[in-house]
């Protein structure tokens, strides 16, 4: 079988990464090869998909208004009146204590700041194994211990056991996400309101990420919403739902105790998201109930995306654990194959196709593989001929 580059494993490595692996993160290591050489691109979390029309034509006509300074710190009104809407059919919300920001990574960088200034930095953070890059690379930035919490051999937690590693480790914040990532699990009603009143009782933080609640396989995710905790904060985007991740608008939602703390600080580290493209954004979901015949749509492709290529996966000896949303799977590699870096590499230098290493998000999980699903039927397709021609060989 002909490489997709002209090297071999060896010089690839040495070349790319003198001798070392990268230093930084791997979803912009592999990602970026793509980008660079060409490529399937199963790596980073991108929709291969065009945003909706209807968004794309939005932001046409506005090229020439007056909307390029700066926007309201706390979000386009409209855009926060379009957010509250939403939730408020749901949940009784504040539309003030809503904040729009630079994506979901900005709102996560956020609150872990605001947080950070408020207990003193004397504390340890907790996620649950495999964990999403951003919750076990802040806590290293600010120097604190971080708590890798393994699910158990049903995918769920002991509730006893992690109160008396929280109180052991003296953890202060616990991330969640919902779907998550890259371990597509959806956290019931029950595990979330148990986490809630673990919350409040044990005074930590919970950080609810909900950027992939709207691709779900089956039911749709439970939101915590409902208690309006000080102890919760809620983070969500339009990155993965209209499949703008370019465009970096995000959001978050907090009780009223964190309001003004955390408007102080993002208008230093933050001060607004793009201005025309939250205009344009307020101005479809305003004509489009909120984006949802799109939304349905992407969600059947990337189950459909799923359920095509993990039976593939399967029978090429990979395991992957029941997911039940998300952008991607998340598998273990076939028997004898123990090395999920050298694997992705050597699969990209003869390929073309990029994965994530599972080490990436976990230690524990250096025989894994992530795979984005968010991606045309067709290359998909192609990228599951390419992935068992390489075993195969």
């Amino acid at each position: 079988m002909a490489k997709y580059l002209p090297l071999d494993i060896k010089t690839f490595r040495e070349m790319s990464q003198n001798k070392t692996k990268p230093q930084g993160s791997y979803i912009s290591y592999f990602s970026n090869l793509v980008k660079q050489n060409g490529g399937i691109n199963l790596a980073q979390g991108i929709p291969g998909f065009q945003p909706p029309a209807e968004l794309r034509n939005a932001l046409k006509e506005l090229v020439h208004s007056n909307v390029h300074q700066y926007a309201p710190g706390l979000g386009n009104f409209r855009l926060l009146g379009q957010i509250h809407s939403r939730y408020s059919k749901r949940f009784k919300v504040d539309i003030d204590n809503f904040l729009v920001v630079q994506g979901a990574t900005e709102a996560i960088s956020l609150i872990y700041t605001y947080l950070t200034k408020k207990l003193g930095g004397d504390y340890s953070v907790l996620s649950f194994d495999p964990a999403y890059e951003s919750y076990s690379q802040l806590p290293q930035i600010f120097d604190q211990p971080f708590v890798s919490y393994p699910l158990n051999s049903e995918f769920s937690i002991d509730f006893d056991h992690l109160k008396k590693s929280i109180s052991e480790s003296n953890v202060k914040i616990v991330f969640i996400s919902s779907p998550g990532n890259p371990f597509g699990k959806t956290w019931s009603n029950l595990e979330v309101n148990q986490l809630v009143v673990m919350a409040e009782e044990m005074d930590f933080y919970l950080i609810f990420d909900a950027v992939y609640k709207d691709l779900y396989f089956d039911d749709e995710p439970y939101l915590p919403l409902e208690h309006n905790s000080p102890n919760v904060f809620y983070v969500n985007s339009f990155s993965k739902m209209l499949c703008i991740t370019g465009w970096r608008i995000g959001y978050l939602y907090a009780h009223e105790e964190h309001r003004k703390g955390l408007r102080s600080i993002h208008d230093y580290i933050g001060l607004c998201a793009p201005s025309i493209l939250q205009e344009a954004l307020a101005t479809y979901l305003e004509s489009n109930e909120f984006g949802d015949k799109f939304v349905a749509n992407f969600r059947n492709d990337v189950k459909a995306n799923f359920n095509y290529l993990a039976p593939i996966l399967e029978r090429l000896g990979f395991t992957i654990p029941p997911t039940n949303g998300g952008c991607f799977i998340w598998a273990k590699l076939p028997k004898g194959i123990n090395d999920g870096f050298d694997f992705a590499s050597e699969l990209y230098s003869k390929t073309g196709v990029a994965t994530i290493p599972g080490e990436h998000f976990s230690k524990n999980y250096a025989s894994w593989l992530r795979l984005n699903i968010a991606r045309p039927a067709e290359e998909i397709e192609k990228a599951a001929g390419l992935i068992e021609e390489f075993l195969l060989a």
